[in-house]
């Protein structure tokens, strides 16, 4: 992109060592106005350090926002409606994260006239094709600035020796050369690259920063239970709370029992294998509630047919097309058989394990007269059976003949 095309461009900024570089480097090269958009979507950490390194670096507009009910309740909660796993293990947590960000960039880049956006995610990683599918879904004229694809400043060396030639403060905790990269929110914690390369070595405790160890666990399991209405979670032991209160209490009692760990090599939308270290503890305590919550209220066909969309869904949120078309009838597919999910799940957190413990609904499917093995009063007449398994082996009987027939030939 030439210099001279772009007016005021809205950046994603973390505050850290590379959004700052980044800063600094579009205004040198585009020659342009740069707002920051800082999103509090829940990472645990004090965001506001970055509204005062963005003044220092002479942003006039800086956006710092609290995102993190919206997160949960628009982003978060749809996705587990669809007991969302990618590649069968992965929860998304840095997945999902990115379409608010993306969204709230356009709306922002709308509000001040802005006609660019740009962010910090490398060339080689799955957030730069989730961040722009966002922008062009919701901006098809937007203009995108890719640093990492543009610039060449291709290690931290380069990026620190930038940062002293133009007086951006580094912390001296910072110039060291980080054991991993890190990126968290309020679903999640995960660390990949660098010491954790190499899949054959396992990672060392200090990596993990939101769960003990499970076998530090505490001995005495803790019991929990959470009430759902429409498939959603709306409050732990009888007492409501907010969709990012909710998880943010479930991330405590999940962490302090060890629960959410996960180790994974997966393949990412750009080609290559990876592998990643994902702490998602209060995600894993409300995917087994769940899962205990609609094996009671939904019928089998809708629940079956949910776990066959489930991969594609899964699939759709990690490579960034939160926003496609595809997305949206899937989800819309998955809402409608929401309504009946309600009731109670008791849980037993223990050592690294979810183990559930009991279920009830007031739209509850299940008949203890029907599944009795004593005499029941419900409609059913083991008769029945005879018609029933004769009519779905009839095809198996035609095959076996005809096989028969054959190899006797």
């Amino acid at each position: 992109m030439a210099i001279g095309t772009v007016n005021k461009v809205v950046l994603a900024y973390s505050g850290g060592l590379d959004t700052s570089v980044i800063l600094k480097w579009l205004q040198e090269t585009y020659r342009c106005e740069v707002i920051t958009f800082t999103a509090d979507l829940g990472q645990g950490e004090d965001i506001e350090p970055a509204r005062k390194k963005a003044e220092l670096l002479g942003i006039k507009q800086i956006f710092i926002e609290d995102l993190r009910e919206e997160f949960v309740s628009d982003y978060v909660f749809p996705m587990f409606r669809a007991n969302a796993l990618y590649e069968g293990l992965y929860l998304l947590g840095t997945s999902i994260a990115r379409p608010l960000i993306a969204k709230r960039q356009i709306e922002i880049a709308r509000e001040i006239g802005a006609d660019a956006v740009s962010h910090g995610a490398t060339g080689k990683g799955n957030d730069q094709v989730r961040f722009e599918l966002g922008y062009y879904a919701l901006q098809p004229d937007i203009k995108v600035i890719a640093p990492w694809r543009e610039w060449d400043l291709s290690s931290r060396t380069k990026l620190l020796a930038y940062a002293e030639a133009n007086q951006i403060p580094v912390p001296k905790d910072k110039r060291g050369e980080a054991p991993f990269s890190v990126d968290a929110n309020l679903l999640h914690i995960s660390a990949e690259g660098k010491v954790l390369e190499d899949p054959a070595i396992a990672a060392e405790e200090y990596v993990f920063s939101r769960t003990v160890a499970p076998e530090k666990a505490p001995d005495t399991p803790t019991e929990i239970s959470i009430t759902f209405k429409g498939g959603d979670p709306v409050a732990i032991n009888n007492v409501a709370m907010t969709p990012a209160t909710l998880l943010f209490e479930l991330n405590r009692l999940g962490g302090e029992n060890g629960i959410g760990r996960l180790d994974l090599v997966e393949n990412r939308f750009v080609g290559m294998k990876s592998r990643g270290i994902y702490e998602t503890p209060g995600g894993t305590v409300l995917l087994a509630a769940r899962r205990a919550m609609e094996s009671i209220t939904l019928d089998r066909g809708a629940a079956h047919l949910k776990d066959e969309l489930m991969p594609r869904y899964s699939e759709l949120v990690y490579n960034g097309f939160w926003f496609s078309p595809e997305r949206e009838m899937l989800q819309a597919a998955i809402d409608n058989c929401q309504d009946m999910v309600n009731g109670n799940v008791n849980l037993k957190l223990y050592k690294g394990s979810v183990v559930i413990t009991g279920r009830s609904s007031p739209n509850s499917l299940y008949s203890e007269d029907l599944v009795t093995f004593e005499e029941g009063t419900a409609d059913y007449d083991h008769q029945d059976a005879n018609g029933f398994i004769r009519l779905n082996a009839l095809r198996l009987r035609v095959l076996g003949s005809a096989r028969r027939k054959l190899t006797s030939s």
